[in-house]
């Protein structure tokens, strides 16, 4: 939890190269992450803000030219750090104490005295991906946190794009952009309505279908690198639903060593990509 400042409260001077705070202070929005249940809860619409908070998804967010802009709360600490890394900003912060932050994120939110709204990102259509693509599709994942991991091991392996549905998938605000580490700066999140549709769609395009399955048969090793591809991932217990198998090309499994047969499904997603992006061994 942020440590609370004994300063009296009220607009301060921000640190040379970020820009000084609105004048009369800090004045909650009625467009905060609690608008929709709080920083991960349900799905707002396409259009709503997005919420930030914390150093690392703040500071990519902010070195995106791509990014709309709408307002940036920092903390006299947050802005210092931020005027020293990237520094003119580009846009004025509100300086504000941590609580103020903490009042529309709660008390739990490891906030590290930053706080951005911004605009959702564009996405590619389906039609739009590189003909060497290699793409997640996720199957009624709802966990923010997964999710987030999820977001941040594509990042890390250069995924052009993560297929999510309308439904059933938590919105890429708040704790999913959290645990992103700035992620969704460089993959983009394709929303569409049915998953089935979208991998038969994908399958007509050339697209090898990669189920991950912790029963098939197939061991992932023997799947090898396949461009274009996509890995689909199924929600933790529930794993994937029959009408997304019978899209699949092939299912494949992790091959265990030990004692635990399964994994967190972020994890498995990173072994997947790994394994995926290993050159072919002559």
């Amino acid at each position: 939890m942020t440590t609370r400042h004994d300063r009296p409260s009220g607009p301060r001077s921000a640190p040379p190269g970020a820009g000084r705070g609105r004048p009369g202070g800090f004045r909650p929005s009625d467009r905060s992450g609690d608008r929709r249940g709080g920083p991960g809860g349900p799905r707002g619409g396409p259009d709503d803000p997005v919420v930030l908070y914390g150093w690392h998804p703040v500071v990519q967010a902010l070195g995106n030219s791509g990014r709309r802009l709408h307002r940036l709360l920092a903390t006299e600490n947050g802005a210092a750090r931020l005027a020293e890394a990237l520094g003119t900003l580009p846009i004025v912060p509100e300086i504000v104490r941590p609580n103020a932050i903490n009042a529309l994120l709660g008390p739990d939110a490891v906030h590290q005295g930053l706080y951005l709204e911004v605009d959702p990102l564009p996405a590619p259509g389906l039609d739009a991906l590189p003909e060497d693509a290699l793409l997640l599709a996720l199957d009624q994942i709802t966990d923010p946190h997964n999710v987030g991991a999820i977001v941040r091991t594509a990042a890390a392996f250069g995924v052009a794009g993560i297929v999510t549905t309308l439904r059933h998938s938590p919105s890429a605000t708040g704790v999913l952009a959290k645990s992103a580490s700035g992620g969704l700066e460089h993959v983009p999140l394709i929303t569409v309505r049915n998953l089935a549709e979208a991998l038969i769609e994908l399958g007509e395009r050339g697209f090898t279908r990669i189920g991950l399955d912790s029963e098939a048969e197939t061991e992932l090793d023997a799947v090898g690198p396949r461009r274009p591809a996509v890995v689909v991932l199924g929600a933790e217990g529930k794993g994937l639903r029959q009408r997304t198998r019978e899209c699949c090309d092939v299912l494949a499994r992790i091959a265990f060593t030990g004692e635990i047969r399964s994994l967190n499904v972020s994890n498995a997603a990173a072994i997947t990509l790994y394994a995926l992006s290993r050159p072919a061994q002559s």
